[in-house]
């Protein structure tokens, strides 16, 4: 994974758009277990890990509590399902999921708890702490996710905007104070003012539901 070209060149490609070399991608945990900001460092380590296997630039993100919105330019247009069923696979192997005392009633609720420590990921074999729902097989993310083929220069800004906005759709948090984002990188190459939190709404993302 290499988005350092991208972060220097980032203004050509609001200029130059190459026709079906971005997609934007919603990932979800299942059931919207809030569990990606509290292993953040396995969200990272998980897209540094698939980039082993396939070549693709992060152009965009934002981590949520339960899900994530991207825009990668993967080398391979056809290649993007594996790099998400690998994104997938690699956080769920770290994170070990588990439930104790699980109970498979109308409602589901178990507890999580993380893996044994280890130098790969630093878990510890604790409970969280926080009941979350999980079904009977323990799935960390959904099966279906969203993908969309960025058709045009004005389809990647309305996407950059929801991206960077959804801190404020779910938190009413400012886009400059949500670390979990690649905003900062943005504002340092002049693509957003440090204030912007699409108040204008020039693009019409405020009714938009990618999740």
């Amino acid at each position: 994974m290499n988005n350092k070209n991208f972060y220097n060149d980032i203004m050509n490609y609001k200029r130059f758009y190459i026709p079906n070399s971005l997609l934007f991608i919603t990932i979800v945990a299942n059931n919207r277990m809030p569990i990606l900001i509290d292993n953040i460092a396995l969200v990272k380590g998980s897209f540094k890990n698939v980039s082993q296997y396939y070549e693709f630039e992060l152009i965009a993100y934002a981590v949520l509590k339960d899900h994530i919105h991207c825009i990668i330019k993967p080398n391979s247009i056809e290649e993007y399902p594996k790099i998400v069923k690998s994104f997938k696979y690699a956080f769920t192997k770290k994170f070990k999921v588990g439930l104790v005392n699980p109970t498979y009633n109308n409602t589901n609720i178990g507890r999580l708890y993380q893996g044994d420590k280890n130098k790969n990921n630093g878990t510890e074999n604790i409970d969280i702490g926080k009941h979350y729902y999980a079904d009977k097989n323990n799935k960390l993310w959904q099966s279906r996710y969203w993908a969309h083929v960025i058709i045009d220069e004005n389809d990647l800004q309305r996407h950059l905007d929801y991206i960077h906005y959804n801190p404020v759709k779910h938190y009413q948090i400012a886009p400059k104070d949500w670390e979990y984002s690649s905003f900062e990188k943005y504002v340092e190459k002049g693509f957003y003012e440090l204030d912007w939190c699409n108040f204008e709404d020039k693009n019409n993302i405020k009714d938009l539901d990618f999740e």
